[in-house]
């Protein structure tokens, strides 16, 4: 009997410009997010230009998230507020915002319903 391998975790990095033009950096993650995932998260973030100040975090295609996932997010978002960094979230599953909600991560980051709120509450 084999086993499937878990989904790889992937981060793809967009730049976009908010209603008043400063400068929006999009994390969209993809995949699992779980221990094994520190290398895509953090070689992501490390692609965010030195001057972001907005930092949007997109979940819409992950599939998963350990708790192991879950401490690797919350080093991401103390990253991001050593940075100087505001963050937001959406397209979490309904299961994963309780999921923040319980564990408290949404004391540290918002989360809407799709990327034009999110945008929005910038």
């Amino acid at each position: 009997m084999t086993t499937q391998p878990a989904p790889m975790t992937r981060v793809r990095v967009d730049q976009a410009k908010t209603g008043n033009l400063s400068s929006l950096t999009v994390l969209r993650f993809s995949g699992d997010i779980t221990g094994t995932s520190n290398d895509a998260v953090f070689g992501a973030y490390r692609q965010v230009p030195a001057d972001t100040r907005k930092l949007l975090l997109d979940f819409t295609k992950v599939e998963y998230i350990n708790s192991s996932g879950i401490a690797l997010l919350i080093e991401l978002l103390m990253a991001a507020q050593k940075d100087n960094r505001t963050a937001r979230s959406f397209g979490l599953s309904p299961h994963f915002q309780k999921v923040f909600m319980m564990v408290g991560l949404n004391q540290y980051i918002h989360h809407f319903p799709d990327e034009n709120s999110a945008c929005a509450a910038f």
